[in-house]
């Protein structure tokens, strides 16, 4: 059974993503299942750091994109979710191609949720796993830019 309170498609999810951050490193939303969320984002020039890696900020970029878009999928109609703490271990390096991230549930409480995010290589090696927290507040001042 699904946990998702708040429906859309891919295309909608990815649209919200216009002239922000997310357009910039090209992180897309690939995959909706049951309970998770998944996306990928491009190891290249935007998304390495001066070594030839990818930049763990960048990393971090998309395990709080995966996981505060799949938070606000949790959301009761009228509340929304914002973040509260980001933790992540860096623990392959990357130089090049596409990596993943999974989204999956922690917690989905009244006023906070927490999420955990799976970054893997092509090679489905785990690169980066991230926790993040997100509060429940509510959502009227924080609608989607249009």
């Amino acid at each position: 059974m699904a946990i998702w309170k708040q429906h859309a498609d891919l295309e909608t999810i990815n649209a919200w993503s216009q002239r922000t951050l997310m357009r910039a490193l090209d992180i897309r939303i690939t995959e909706i299942g049951d309970d998770w969320l998944r996306g990928t984002m491009p190891v290249d020039d935007r998304t390495r750091q001066p070594y030839g890696i990818l930049h763990g900020g960048a990393s971090v970029a998309l395990a709080e994109t995966l996981g505060s878009t799949a938070a606000m999928l949790c959301c009761e109609d009228g509340r929304a979710a914002v973040g509260l703490e980001i933790n992540a271990n860096h623990l392959r390096a990357v130089r090049e191609g596409m990596v993943t991230a999974t989204a999956r549930p922690i917690h989905t409480g009244r006023s906070t949720q927490v999420w955990e995010i799976r970054i893997e290589n092509e090679a489905g090696e785990l690169t980066c796993i991230a926790r993040l927290t997100m509060a429940v507040v509510p959502g009227g001042t924080f609608a989607l830019r249009k």
